[in-house]
């Protein structure tokens, strides 16, 4: 008890951990899965704009080190689920690119059939909840997975995402409450890329320290470069821990960027082309990791372009695939409905 107390003591109010030192093997881990993410949604985006795509599409491009980093720190049985900004999440929980991008087209090979679309897929093999296009609603799903965990005994950790316009949904703390009340095992990933669809947190959030969000359940947190894959490993370390032991719940607010609009029908004018440009070529989470492995001479320019030939071909190879897969019988309109 006096651990765990000391423990919570050095959560609320010591120092962030310090970015995780990475070996080689994990540098390259790290970049192929965020590269992985990148090209999809490039890809993605590119199909929305020649109409291979409907409804809505989100656009995870900027934010790629937060779910990978947040990956690495898990283990086997730990759930993830987020909101609709949610390719990535699925990329880097092992999803096949193919079942993705052919969900994203409408096809049978799709995740959920074709029937879910860019908002709405599920994977209960890989552990991962979805997708969720009503703002907020995963957060408290997603600490009914926690406390199915507790219930049945096991060890195992719900990631819960949401960005900082769902932060301020009603729903949100009374998650907060019931979590820290009965000691869930949940981590709180809050993405906070600055603007809650086209508005700026300046503008909607009385509390900008997303971290404190939830001071008044007692519930630690901690504000975390989101763009560095290394510090968000040593922060989901940390958490996991936290969550494992039994502590209860544990926030994380990930300060990252999106480059692209809040949508694909967002053109983003709420902000100037200088503000993007600038994160892209100072603080781009993918160019960090290219960067370290080319000074530490771990990796060669070559081999680099290489691993990128291999990620383009199998992002190209998915969207061959959910171009020319079958639309969905008639009769699935019918299936895995509630009635």
């Amino acid at each position: 008890m006096a651990v765990a107390k000391k423990t919570q003591e050095a959560a609320v109010g010591g120092e962030a951990p310090r970015a995780a030192d990475f070996t080689r093997e994990q540098e390259l881990a790290a970049y192929r899965e965020m590269l992985l993410i990148r090209r999809f949604e490039e890809k993605a985006g590119q199909m929305y704009g020649m109409g291979l795509i409907g409804g809505f599409c989100h656009l995870y491009i900027g934010q790629e080190a937060v779910v990978v980093g947040m990956q690495m720190a898990l283990k086997e049985g730990d759930q993830v689920i987020t909101g609709y900004r949610d390719h990535g999440h699925m990329l880097a929980c092992q999803m096949d690119p193919k079942g993705v991008m052919a969900e994203l087209t409408g096809r049978r090979g799709g995740y959920s059939k074709g029937k879910g679309g860019s908002m709405h897929m599920f994977s209960v093999e890989k552990k991962f909840y979805g997708g969720h296009g009503i703002v907020g609603a995963q957060v408290s799903l997603g600490t009914g997975l926690a406390f199915a965990n507790k219930y049945r005994g096991n060890d195992h950790v719900c990631l819960t995402y949401f960005g900082d316009g769902a932060a301020n949904q009603g729903q949100v703390y009374e998650s907060f409450n019931m979590a820290e009340l009965w000691k869930l095992p949940v981590i709180y990933v809050i993405e906070n890329n600055r603007y809650a669809m086209g508005t700026s947190v300046a503008r909607s959030s009385a509390q900008q320290d997303f971290s404190k969000r939830g001071a008044s359940f007692n519930i630690p947190g901690e504000q975390i470069d989101g763009m560095d894959v290394r510090a968000v490993k040593a922060a989901g370390d940390k958490a996991v821990a936290w969550c494992r032991e039994g502590n209860g719940p544990y926030i994380l607010e990930m300060q990252t960027y999106r480059y692209r609009g809040h949508s694909m029908s967002d053109p983003a004018k709420y902000r100037t082309r200088e503000e993007v440009e600038k994160v892209r070529s100072e603080n781009d989470p993918i160019e960090q990791v290219r960067k370290r492995l080319l000074d530490k001479k771990w990796a060669s320019e070559d081999e680099l372009k290489a691993i990128d030939g291999e990620i383009r071909t199998i992002v190209n190879e998915a969207a061959e695939f959910a171009t020319h897969d079958a639309e969905p019988d008639p009769s699935e309109l019918y299936t895995d409905v509630l009635r």
